[in-house]
């Protein structure tokens, strides 16, 4: 009798830990990756206003040509002669840095026409998002090419 009640409660003990672990943790994590996929789907839609209400107004990126503010970075996926086919997002990490910052890391596959020419390809990736007014916001984003596959 002692087995079952000590199993059930070693099951209960870990329930209850991993409830506490992901209303913690995981709410903030899933809430930043699906604001990432929002932030796909605005580019892919040219959905300025997105940026504009979720990019933080002292935001910067980083790509090849260089670093830039909110108003380049905008300008740069919105206002460009690209049509995205599609995108796909995996191997996402969400580090928590405080209760206010945390940084995203991922994995995306793109299959993109601009200016007539198809490009595809595979990047690495890091946002970075702050919690300002109750509401995450992108403070800094990142890409960099990914190796080619051995």
């Amino acid at each position: 009798m002692k087995r079952p009640v000590i199993t059930l409660t070693l099951v209960a003990l870990a329930f209850t830990f991993a409830s506490g672990q992901a209303k913690r943790g995981g709410s903030a994590e899933a809430e930043i990756v699906a604001l990432e996929q929002r932030a796909f789907e605005a580019w892919k839609h040219k959905d300025r206003q997105f940026f504009a209400e979720h990019m933080a107004e002292d935001g910067q990126y980083i790509d090849q040509d260089g670093v830039g503010g909110k108003a380049q970075y905008v300008r740069a996926i919105i206002d460009n002669d690209c049509a995205i086919k599609a995108y796909a997002l995996d191997k996402t990490k969400v580090t928590m840095l405080n209760s206010g910052a945390a940084l995203l890391t991922y994995r995306y596959t793109y299959d993109i026409v601009c200016g007539g020419k198809p490009e595809s390809g595979t990047l690495w990736s890091s946002t970075a998002y702050v919690r300002r007014g109750g509401r995450w916001l992108i403070a800094f984003h990142q890409e960099i090419p990914a190796a080619p596959a051995k």
